[in-house]
């Protein structure tokens, strides 16, 4: 199956026909929230723009490209072995990877490490599991080495373009995301949707995300490289 077929199929009635939008929800669910923020509390920060504002924005696009995988799977539910754990392992790695990349370039790696093993974790056993304990397993090693190496990264970088990096690391991150959309289009063609979540489940979860990455990376602990 072509893929030149599923990038049609982005306009369908199934579950690739909601990645779309998922995407645009997320992104306007996470400004807005970002937005109401700002103006009662970030505003009144000297240089908060400035030294955060790349990061976070990275961070939003992030869970932006993150949660309509989320969705697609859950659309299904079941998944065969192999796919299921390259679901877990994929979604974890990225969800530990992304977070611990951006609130690393801001609290070190310690904080970031830990931020994005508990987003990477969640995400990969809570996809995972679609096919059982491998799944789960797969979602949690990923999420664990992925947040440990998206903040070792990052301060890594810290003196080296790091900004740069980000985009890097960001672009990688939507291509391998965008094959593993293409992967459960290729393995779901036979099998009816199980499952669909309205909007509202987009909206809670990036409110939720946008919330804790802002609440941590502008009030939460950092490094000693960063006080």
């Amino acid at each position: 199956m072509s893929f030149r077929k599923f990038i049609k199929d982005l306009n369908g009635s199934e579950a690739e026909g909601e990645l779309v939008k998922t995407i645009f929800v997320s992104l306007i669910t996470s400004l807005v929230t970002f937005g109401v923020i700002y103006f009662l509390k970030l505003r009144y920060i000297e240089g908060v723009m400035s030294k955060y504002g790349f990061f976070l924005f990275f961070a939003i696009l992030s869970y932006a490209i993150i949660l309509p995988s989320v969705r697609q799977v859950r659309a299904y539910r079941n998944f065969a072995c192999m796919s299921g754990m390259m679901i877990g392992m994929t979604i974890g790695m990225i969800a530990g990877f992304l977070p611990g990349f951006f609130i690393g370039a801001t609290n070190g790696m310690f904080y970031g490490s830990i931020f994005g093993m508990a987003v990477g974790i969640f995400f990969g056993v809570w996809t995972g599991k679609c096919c059982g304990i491998m799944g789960i397993m797969e979602g949690i090693m990923a999420g664990f080495m992925g947040s440990l190496m998206g903040a070792m990264t990052s301060m890594m970088l810290l003196n080296d373009n790091l900004k740069i990096a980000g985009v890097i690391v960001f672009a990688i991150s939507g291509v391998i995301v965008t094959g593993l959309n293409y992967m459960i289009y290729i393995e779901t063609r036979e099998v009816k949707t199980q499952h669909k979540d309205s909007e509202l489940f987009i909206i809670v979860w990036s409110f939720i995300l946008t919330f804790l990455t802002i609440l941590v990376m502008l009030f939460g602990p950092r490094s000693v490289f960063f006080q």
